[in-house]
């Protein structure tokens, strides 16, 4: 496999926030290693790279660094890679014969940045219009927070989220809608604190201006705790 080395391309691909795909970047062998396997390699070269950087892991505070990072990685911020952790959605009759729109809103995003590994925190908010079936409210939360854990690009991201839905519920009427920090431009580079990203998908009914603007409109309304 041809791999290019290009640097400085690379370099502009991730300071400009660029995004290749809709679906995440996997190879075809990304699963033939199990958790554990993953684990004790990442933790190696997590040692590598810290005693690069010239510290000393055998200091009290750094030995079990490599082994942290790594179950971290694998278990946590990137669980979201492994398919056997993505959450099942059972779908319910519309029984109440509810028609308007469902929004859940300020739905915390915790991500990580792929072309950084720097953190992304910010919230989404989702909703749906049934045609028939309705979905458990936390399955939404946890829906978003599968594909969060991974590395990411926001745009990305609310995609998936919407495509996830709409598959589950079988409908396009879904949206979302993500405002969240990155740390990739809040910590370094242009270092701007106070930016923040807004991305949006709008599916089905949303496309159409009456009900995208009732959507953002429940978003501005006061959470009522």
């Amino acid at each position: 496999m041809k791999i290019n080395d290009n640097t400085a391309d690379f370099d502009a691909i991730g300071d400009d926030h660029v995004g290749t795909s809709a679906d995440t970047p996997l190879r075809s062998d990304a699963f033939v290693l199990n958790s554990e396997e993953k684990i004790k390699i990442i933790k190696e070269d997590v040692r590598h790279i810290l005693e690069t950087l010239g510290l000393d892991l055998t200091d009290d505070s750094l030995q079990g660094t490599p082994n942290r990072v790594a179950k971290m990685f694998v278990n946590e911020i990137f669980g979201g890679l492994n398919p056997d952790k993505k959450p099942s959605a059972s779908t319910f009759d519309n029984k109440y014969k509810y028609g308007e729109m469902l929004v859940e809103k300020n739905i915390t995003v915790y991500s990580t940045c792929e072309h950084h590994l720097l953190p992304i925190v910010g919230k989404a908010h989702v909703a749906y219009i049934s045609n028939g079936t309705v979905v458990g409210l936390s399955k939404m939360n946890r829906i978003v927070d599968y594909f969060a854990k991974r590395p990411q690009v926001q745009e990305r991201l609310t995609i998936q989220v919407v495509k996830e839905l709409q598959n589950v519920l079988n409908t396009d009427d879904v949206a979302c809608v993500i405002d969240a920090k990155h740390l990739c431009v809040n910590s370094r580079g242009i270092r701007d604190t106070e930016s923040s990203t807004v991305t949006a998908e709008f599916g089905g009914k949303f496309k159409e201006a009456g009900t995208r603007r009732e959507f953002l409109d429940y978003i501005k309304l006061d959470t009522a705790f």
